[in-house]
């Protein structure tokens, strides 16, 4: 990093950490406020959240929008325009008078969010390779381990001496200040570099970057492995709360702790000497753990019985995310804007299916074939990419 028209490490540390943690900001911090919400706008919990639907399905349609025009035009532009329609989508929201306003704005929000997460990958990528990109892609996984379990606390504490605007002017500031990082960092993709096909030849991108069947292979092994995160993440209130009787107190603590576990995972995949190796040993562990998890959730033992696979599994989940994102994008280098885009929406789209199947029915056992079924695809794909790589 002795290169003068770089910026030096800390700071890409920081700012695409903080790009990376755009998802579970604009998806969670305001969780707490949706009891308020439902009150301020005379309308019924399932409208208020149709508000998360909307910010998840920008999340995901909008990385497929700014990858693919960043391979185009550079990422430095397609950033600092999405953050500037962050900040108008988020005073938007702020001032929304009706339920349809605020889920519209969400919308929005939700799609300007998407340029930090998918950006933050492809500037990894342009800058970075093998080792050291495993490590900025360890970084990114745990900070997006981390975020869902600050932002709804975060949300919390706004909330416990303010109104729910407040959490969206919380949100307000830290656009700001990110913002303001942007207009620091310095073009990581060079003229030379980029695809220079026109806008039309540029979505002509996803062509190749879907017919490369092992990055194609790599996604969903990542999809699936994310999907249990995911469905920890929706049924765990419910689960520990209801079934498992923890106080709020309590199962936030519970939560805290398997969040760590996936950071603490992702953290150590960088100590591998190669990230395929980190890749294979987190989808080998993640099997057995992952269904032991399953079988022991699906017959209702107590909790001491549980928190133990169940940590191990998210952690082996954890080792498998920064790997996975590396060899990914690594084998579709030429196009990484594109190739960011499709890995990051097929994480959101496959979230967004989970999240609801966890609820139907007894949500003790609809998780538990969730984690279980998750947790053999992400072996079973693991094999399917390693014999096409041999």
């Amino acid at each position: 990093m002795n290169n003068p028209d770089r910026n030096s490490t800390a700071f890409l540390v920081v700012t695409l950490g903080c790009l990376a943690a755009f998802g579970p900001l604009v998806t969670d911090m305001y969780l707490p406020g949706l009891p308020a919400m439902t009150e301020y706008f005379g309308t019924t919990v399932p409208k208020v959240q149709t508000g998360i639907t909307a910010s998840m399905l920008g999340l995901a349609l909008g990385q497929l929008l700014i990858g693919p025009i960043s391979d185009r035009y550079g990422r430095r532009g397609p950033l600092l325009a999405s953050m500037w329609l962050f900040l108008l989508s988020t005073v938007w929201c702020i001032f929304s008078g009706s339920i349809s306003s605020f889920v519209a704005a969400r919308l929005v929000q939700g799609l300007a969010g998407s340029g930090g997460i998918v950006l933050s990958r492809s500037v990894s990528a342009d800058l970075f390779s093998g080792k050291e990109l495993a490590r900025f892609f360890a970084v990114i996984a745990a900070v997006q381990g981390l975020a869902p379990v600050g932002a709804p606390v975060l949300g919390g504490v706004i909330l416990s001496f303010t109104r729910w605007q407040g959490v969206f002017w919380a949100l307000l500031v830290v656009g700001v200040v990110i913002l303001a990082l942007c207009y620091r960092l310095r073009e990581t993709l060079p003229p030379d570099r980029r695809n220079d096909s026109g806008i039309a030849g540029t979505f002509r991108l996803f062509g190749p970057v879907l017919r490369n069947r092992r990055f194609m292979l790599y996604v969903c092994l990542l999809s699936f492995s994310m999907a249990i995160l995911f469905a920890f993440i929706a049924s765990s209130p419910f689960i520990f709360q209801d079934y498992y009787r923890l106080s709020t107190l309590g199962y936030s603590v519970y939560f805290a702790v398997n969040a760590f576990a996936v950071t603490l995972g992702a953290i150590l995949s960088s100590r591998f000497s190669d990230p395929a190796k980190a890749l294979r040993t987190g989808a080998s562990l993640v099997f057995p753990l992952g269904v032991a998890t399953a079988v022991l959730l699906g017959l209702g033992l107590p909790i001491g019985a549980v928190c133990v696979p169940l940590f191990l599994t998210l952690f082996a989940a954890g080792l498998t995310f920064p790997s996975t994102a590396t060899v990914a994008i690594g084998s579709e280098k030429r196009n990484a804007g594109t190739a960011s885009a499709v890995l990051g929406s097929a994480n959101f789209i496959f979230g967004g299916i989970v999240t609801p199947l966890v609820g139907l029915g007894d949500g003790l056992r609809s998780t538990a074939i969730a984690i279980g079924v998750c947790s053999a695809m992400t072996f079973l794909l693991m094999l399917a990419a390693g014999k096409r790589t041999a």
